[in-house]
């Protein structure tokens, strides 16, 4: 069994168990007690890019003796109300438009909220955007 089929196996078993900052400290952990070449085993055994391996191993060297026990241990790390805000929060005609483009050629129980369209994403991203949204065929 290599050392990269054992950090998977430790991986899994320990995964559900760990938050995000936890997580990216024991693939630190791991990293450095491989050496050489240990920061590109542990991303292939936990899917983990290296660029963030590289920033736990900086945290760990600058920030380990300054953490509390009771921080170390919460399930979430990230502020409330980060991260992106939803299209529709930043443009507030986004969602009407779309569904003025879809209307006409709409499939499906009307009671429903699922329906169906014959255009394809990227026509109906063109057509927005061409109405003065910024959005991908991907969004739509």
């Amino acid at each position: 069994m290599s050392s990269t089929d054992n950090l998977k196996t430790k991986f899994k078993s320990l995964a559900p168990h760990l938050n995000e900052r936890l997580t990216r400290l024991w693939a630190v952990t791991e990293a450095v007690t491989l050496g050489r070449g240990g920061i590109t085993q542990v991303s292939l055994a936990t899917g983990l890019s290296p660029k963030t391996i590289r920033v736990g191993i900086k945290e760990l060297n600058t920030e380990s003796e300054n953490l509390l026990p009771h921080v170390r241990f919460q399930k979430r790390i990230r502020a409330i109300g980060g991260g992106r805000k939803p299209l529709q929060d930043k443009d507030p005609t986004l969602i009407r438009d779309l569904e003025g483009l879809i209307e006409p050629i709409t499939r499906g129980d009307p009671e429903s909220s699922l329906c169906w369209t014959c255009k394809n994403t990227n026509k109906l991203a063109q057509q927005l955007r061409e109405k003065g949204h910024s959005i991908s065929a991907r969004t739509v």
